[in-house]
């Protein structure tokens, strides 16, 4: 089939806008406690409500796209994502927030089930391995960005600044509730997305039998494999780390350490996004030299000393080594994900869709350290992210996939 690079240009920004709208809560949740006057615990339920829908969508996704197809569905997602940003825009309080975090929640997981296979489609099959990486680069770009743009807003509204976006949300925003203001950003973006997919004009996709979804016996079967099951919980203990860290983090520095969320604290969940992202290129080297199961257990144990560190170190310790955090968990997600499909011989697509249905750790784990907050404060909850880095650990010790990956032995194989 052609390439369709319009498509593939179009999914690049899908990666990027699905970022934009996933990995902003980290930066915002001190203001959300301060307005709300929430405790530790309520506020664990806000990223509760976002990942939660991926445990009630993931699947299910899987099967609209196969009745639907994908453009339907994409536009139904960016529905989605509009109408629970434009909510909490209008009503800005906690109860509609959990209620549209879980809306946007819903897009954001049909979005995830669509655009892999699309990607496939419209680029080739040659160039997928390519095109995902520049998706990544792509979800990475906005996850560093959007930190910022939270921090443009909350220190320009309501000042003497007369630019045309600030004039317009300093009508739209109350002054106690300026971070809401992404909230409108998130409705137009969603909206303008609908907008694009309802002109596109989309390929055909032939699902493989490694995409496909079957939520019927395939699926029993695969429930009862042991190994599906450690893996799964692979994919839980990631993402819930992942959004541990990134959730938690400008709230941490900002009470031990006396750190302006909007200004630093923003920053570093910035950064940690960013290094998240180069970790990813210095990976794939990595991968080509290395058994996949020695560089998880590498990067895992420099994720535990980063960690370490920036619970326990001072502040100038503490703003360098949680983005650190970030740049070891890089290579996390994509080697668990690879070691669990080459563990298992069939019901590929069955399997991924239990694989994904696990980003619901993003919401469990974080929900998990509000909790415990409340009782022994931020600090020492913050430590249950061992015991998911530990299992991640783990991971590379009692692995056994049937393929590996190839790893080169000369310098000549790096061109075969």
């Amino acid at each position: 089939m052609k390439r369709n690079n319009l498509i593939v240009a179009l999914i690049l920004l899908i990666f990027f806008v699905i970022s934009f709208l996933t990995n902003i809560l980290g930066p915002i949740i001190p203001d959300i406690i301060d307005s709300f006057t929430l405790s530790l615990g309520l506020a664990g339920f806000l990223p509760f409500a976002f990942f939660a829908a991926y445990a009630v969508m993931s699947i299910p996704s899987g099967i609209l796209v196969e009745k639907y197809r994908e453009k339907k569905v994409l536009t139904a997602a960016f529905v989605m994502a509009f109408t629970g940003a434009l909510i909490f825009a209008l009503i800005p309080s906690f109860g509609v927030a959990l209620s549209s975090l879980f809306i946007i929640g819903i897009g954001m997981a049909m979005l995830q089930v669509v655009i892999n296979p699309l990607l496939r489609t419209a680029g080739g099959d040659e160039h997928f391995a390519f095109n995902s990486v520049l998706g990544q680069l792509a979800f990475g770009a906005a996850s560093f960005l959007s930190p910022w743009l939270y921090s443009y807003l909350v220190n320009n509204m309501h000042t003497a600044d007369t630019s045309a976006l600030i004039t317009l949300l300093n009508g739209l925003v109350p002054e106690n509730l300026k971070w809401v203001s992404l909230y409108w950003v998130f409705a137009v973006t969603s909206f303008l997305m609908v907008i694009i997919i309802l002109f596109a004009k989309f390929p055909t996709v032939e699902l493989k039998e490694d995409e496909k979804i079957d939520a019927g016996s395939s699926l029993k079967e695969l429930l009862g494999d042991r190994m599906v099951i450690l893996f799964f919980l692979g994919i839980f203990c990631y993402v819930g780390t992942e959004q541990g860290v990134a959730n938690w983090t400008s709230k941490f520095l900002q009470d031990y350490h006396g750190v302006d969320p909007s200004t630093v604290g923003a920053s570093v969940i910035s950064y940690f996004w960013g290094l998240l992202t180069v970790g990813c290129l210095l990976g794939l080297v990595l991968l080509k030299f290395f058994d996949s199961r020695r560089v998880l257990m590498l990067f895992t144990s420099g994720a535990i000393v980063s960690l370490l560190a920036g619970l326990f170190g001072p502040t100038a310790v503490a703003i360098v080594a949680f983005p650190l955090v970030g740049f070891f968990a890089s290579v996390m997600w994509s080697i668990i994900f690879s070691l669990a499909l080459n563990s298992v011989s069939k019901h590929h697509g069955t399997f991924s869709g239990i694989l994904c249905t696990g980003i619901a750790g993003g919401a469990v784990v974080p929900l998990v350290v509000g909790g415990i907050a409340e009782l022994v404060g931020l600090k020492v909850a913050m430590l249950f992210l061992l015991i998911t880095l530990g299992y991640i650990l783990s991971i590379g010790i009692w692995a056994k996939p049937l393929v590996t990956n190839a790893t080169v032995k000369s310098f000549k194989d790096l061109f075969n």
